[in-house]
């Protein structure tokens, strides 16, 4: 280590000694007695040593077949080579478990209901609902469901052993992460179970969403007309799908019934047993009723969950171009996956190398593959599909017996699975959870709502996604793909031969009629009656335009003839697929540097849109001086949600008070319990957001006499008018924020980026800091004034031929390790809030740094 780091590690020491000390005098939530926190061989002191920078040299791990060599690059990525798969996977485990394992454990606590076990009674609503949701419950199905002999189940345990040895040498050196020491905890042995768990931890993230309970709210307040008319199932505006047809209609293909997971009659060894009933078909709801008690409390069950466990805001983009677009005429990849942004990351950078492997690229620590990156022939990355995947269903209880159901034409017993929650500091808290054949019951306030979502299938992902890894061309990513069920992701597709593809792979649950998109009857007529077919779901493969590209924009055009999900499901405004629409249909000679200017290209496609709107609606208006040259500065205004830019504070607090001024009147006098917009008095969910938001872009330009401009008590009004006064009550409002000068109202004073800590201890977190983008801009920052989501990871693949390894570049925001004390906590943060990259290189190139030599 070089004196200068020397210097920095000490500081660091010092700075994190002296925040323990703070934390623990003020209290962190349990903290353990300070004999232990603070003992000179076991405790927080060792964390300076294990933040040092890894130096070369020689460890045994017990569980090894052959040596395996683990070199590290400048910034921390871990380069893998083996002699086994067997020891590619071992090594994995370990590294990243050396690295992150307090995230891992964390991670597998929230998916099994573990948290209070360690934090307290103020989990015990995230570990109710996780365990009523159950995703262990699938996890230990998926296990059962692997072959003995089966390459993924092998991978699996020798991921375990790899952890494992890391947690045994860890417990022998005292050198356990700090967050251990300080919630007075040791971690259990990692199993395949917890990897499984995790694995269901991302599908609950990117496909969990209690939108149908809101819609069904939606309805009984505002009418279902006016519901239907305002949260339509396609969106008002255009949408630029990426696969415009011939579309294919075929038989619907079947599909496993939920209820092999969610009924375990019995328990035997962890894995659900017993004879199930099959999932029928679906038809509409047959009445709503007076539900509203029920489906609000199931809204506040999801509100005990962090943002990161309940779908909430449209994620990602990526795109690809044919060497016909290039400068070096062969194809280009770009992706960047807009996820919660926290230190640590939720990606691990490495690559590995064993006979059946050679990849590089990012994974989520507790899994043993990469999710986004390339292998010797193709490169990929994801996007979320945004199709429906959770489901309502509202039980018909017997009233002589609470326990039994009506379904099928006939009463039926509910199921139940008993669980202990362990809690720290008090008796352990018993739950009940009761099941149908829908899925478990959720919610008994009022009438009972069940829950069938895709997450409670049985799914072999991290199988197809071990295979997707050996794929060589895009018939064996398709045919690898074709097993993929959840989360729907739409993965782009380059390779070294000059070919391109996109495919939207996933489960799409279908119902024969009815409204899937709001509460269904449980009578057994509005049931899941199958999937559409693989090779009819959203897909492309050398396209003409000689580029595909996805935004989670609806991937297909109204003339698709399945149901995919609506305007609610969280299907993008479709701006950022504009954006990336109109760079790319008329580009040519594209370089890495187009890509990456792509990937941080802050012009709002609405604003753009909707500004010329604003502007003509004041003519005529009587304007203060303020409003004056407020008007003026948006007059001159390209769109650019920059850091610096005035007009971006003023079209962000604009279109939000346009929407307030529209829509909380009928709110109001409706009592309509469903927000609708993330930032002011209308706000929580983005679920109704979106599509009110389509709503004023389309009605401005083409209907601004719609009845929804008038008031409730039937006074008229028309776009303009609403605009008018919007604009001036924006004004008035940053006039006493921000001051009476319009070109000082920076968008960098009121909107900041921050990436908070895991741990929930905010000195450990980086932000809040002045940013630019929006939710509507390709560099996207999503959640209000001050984001905490957005490009997780930017990464850019350009092929250079049949012969050549690729240039690849990716960066994200965080570092490779989770302990503060570590000059790679939060490395690599500020080259990419600058828009700079790092080479994404494979384990046969040249990266230099210490190696371990890992040993049997």
């Amino acid at each position: 280590m070089t004196p200068k780091r020397r210097l920095w590690s000490l500081i660091l020491a010092i700075g994190f000694t002296a925040l323990v000390l703070d934390l623990t005098l003020r209290g962190v939530g349990p903290l353990p007695p300070l004999a232990s926190t603070f003992n000179p061989a076991t405790g927080i002191w060792t964390n300076a040593k294990d933040a040092q920078l890894p130096t070369s040299q020689r460890l045994v791990l017990p569980g090894l077949h052959h040596p395996v060599t683990v070199s590290f690059g400048p910034r921390g990525t871990a380069y893998i080579k083996a002699q086994t798969d067997h020891d590619l996977f071992l090594a994995i485990g370990y590294v990243q478990a050396k690295n992150r394992l307090f995230q891992m454990d964390l991670m597998r606590r929230q998916g099994e209901g573990l948290l209070s076990q360690v934090v307290g009674k103020a989990a015990l609503g995230s570990d109710r609902f996780e365990l009523q949701l159950g995703l262990l419950r699938t996890a230990r199905a998926n296990w059962a469901a692997l072959p003995p002999a089966s390459s993924t189940r092998a991978a699996l345990l020798a991921y375990s052993a790899g952890v494992n040895d890391l947690i045994k040498q860890d417990e022998r050196q005292g050198t356990l992460p700090e967050m251990f020491k300080l919630l007075n905890y040791r971690p259990a042995p990692w199993t395949p179970i917890d990897t499984l768990v995790i694995q269901g931890d991302m599908t609950q993230d990117l496909d969990y969403t209690t939108a149908p309970i809101e819609y069904n709210l939606l309805q009984q307040s505002l009418g279902p007309q006016r519901a239907s008319a305002w949260v339509p199932v396609d969106e008002p505006n255009t949408q630029h799908p990426y696969d415009l047809g011939p579309y294919l209609k075929e038989p619907l293909t079947p599909m496993e019934s939920t209820a092999r997971i969610q009924t375990p009659f019995s328990l035997k060894g962890g894995v659900p047993t017993g004879a199930l009933p099959n999932t029928p078909s679906a038809t509409a709801v047959e009445g709503l009723g007076s539900t509203a008690g029920a489906d609000n409390t199931a809204l506040k069950d999801v509100a005990a969950l962090t943002q990161s466990f309940h779908h909430a805001f449209s994620d990602s983009n990526n795109w690809a171009v044919s060497g016909a677009k290039t400068a070096n005429g062969q194809p280009m990849l770009a992706g960047d996956p807009h996820l919660s942004q926290t230190l640590p990351s939720i990606w691990y950078q490495l690559a590995g190398q064993a006979p059946g492997y050679d990849f590089t690229g990012v994974s989520i620590p507790g899994t043993p593959m990469i999710l986004i990156g390339r292998n010797h022939n193709i490169a990929w990355s994801l996007t979320n599909v945004q199709n429906q995947a959770t489901f309502f269903y509202r039980e018909k209880i017997n009233p002589k017996n609470r326990n039994q159901y009506f379904w099928d034409g006939a009463w039926r017993t509910m199921k139940t699975v008993q669980y202990t929650i362990p809690v720290k500091g008090q008796q352990s808290v018993n739950l009940t959870v009761k099941l149908t054949v829908h899925g478990p019951m959720m919610t008994q306030s009022g009438e009972t709502l069940a829950v069938d979502w895709i997450g409670a299938l049985p799914s072999p992902d991290i199988s197809v996604m071990l295979s997707l890894l050996q794929a060589t061309n895009f018939s064996e990513f398709q045919s690898a793909l074709s097993r993929w069920h959840a989360p729907g992701q739409n993965f782009i597709y380059a390779d070294r031969h000059g070919n391109i593809g996109l495919i939207s792979a996933g489960y799409y649950a279908e119902v024969k009629h009815g409204q899937p998109w709001t509460v269904l009857s449980g009578t057994g007529a509005d049931d899941v009656s199958g999937t559409i077919p693989y090779n009819a779901v959203p897909q492309s493969y050398d396209p003409a335009s000689g580029f595909v590209f996805s935004a989670n924009q609806r991937e297909v055009s109204s003339r698709y003839p399945y149901y995919v999900g609506t305007s609610m499901d969280f299907f993008s405004t479709g701006f950022r697929a504009d954006q990336i629409y109109d760079t790319l249909k008329n580009a040519t000679h594209l370089t890495p540097a187009d890509f990456a200017r792509l990937q941080s290209n802050k012009q709002d496609v609405l604003a753009q849109t909707m500004v010329p709107e604003v502007l003509h609606a004041l003519k005529g208006t009587a304007l203060t001086t303020t409003d004056q040259q407020a008007a003026q500065l948006m007059s001159q205004w390209n769109g650019s949600m920059g850091v610096t830019s005035p007009q971006a504070t003023i079209w962000w607090f604009f279109i939000n008070q346009y929407l307030q001024d529209t829509f909380g009147p009928w709110w109001n006098a409706d009592h309509v319990p469903v927000k609708a917009d993330p930032n002011l008095a209308l706000a929580t969910t983005s679920e109704v957001g979106n599509p009110l938001v389509d709503d004023l872009e389309a009605w401005t330009a083409h209907d601004p006499t719609n009845p929804a401009f008038s008031l409730p008590s039937g006074q008229k009004r028309t776009a303009a008018e609403i605009m008018a006064k919007a604009f001036q009550q924006t004004v008035r409002k940053l006039a006493v924020k921000l001051g009476s000068n319009p070109r000082q109202w920076q968008w960098g004073r009121v909107h900041a980026r921050e990436f908070p800590s895991l741990a929930q201890i905010a000195a450990l977190g980086y932000g809040p800091r002045p940013s630019g983008g929006d939710s509507w801009t390709v560099d996207a920052a999503d959640g209000g004034l001050v984001s905490s989501a957005g490009p997780s990871w930017r990464m850019i693949v350009n092929w250079q031929g049949p012969s050549q390894p690729p240039q690849a570049l990716g960066v994200y925001p965080g570092g490779q390790s989770e302990n503060p004390l570590s000059l790679w906590y939060q490395n690599r943060i500020q080259a990419w809030w600058s828009g700079q990259y790092a080479p994404i290189k494979s384990v046969s190139q040249d990266h230099g740094g210490p190696t371990w030599h890992l040993v049997p």
